[in-house]
């Protein structure tokens, strides 16, 4: 089985800048030749997609939301997807989740899920 550990999380200013981490483990094809996607839900809000990257990395696709502000990236070698979020704002705030085993924007499209990291971005 494998398993999905999103870590990065935290209090941060507006204006400010947060990477969130993603590791994964256990032994699955679709995690290493399928997309990572990022999503995130506020209180009371349905999750939403945030960003996703490629399997080798050199295609990503960004919500209209973060776009110029968040960049994904990954490390094969680490098993490990990141998210830098620059020039945050308070409607960023949210549970962010890692996925494995997919792409495109539905979180239904994708196999494996982080347990959450959460985000406050206080103005």
């Amino acid at each position: 089985q494998v398993q999905l550990v999103a870590s990065g999380g935290g209090l941060v200013q507006a204006g400010g800048s947060l990477r969130l981490s993603c590791v994964a483990s256990g032994r699955s094809l679709s995690v290493y030749t399928m997309g990572w996607g990022w999503f995130r839900q506020a209180p009371g809000k349905d999750r939403e997609f945030v960003a996703v990257i490629s399997s080798s990395g050199t295609s990503t696709s960004y919500a209209d939301s973060v776009k110029g502000r968040f960049t994904t990236s990954r490390d094969n070698a680490k098993n490990t997807v990141y998210l830098q979020m620059n020039s945050l704002k308070p409607e960023d705030t949210g549970v962010y989740y890692c996925a494995a085993g997919g792409w495109g924007t539905s979180d239904q499209n994708y196999n494996y899920w982080g347990q959450g990291t959460e985000v406050t971005v206080s103005s």
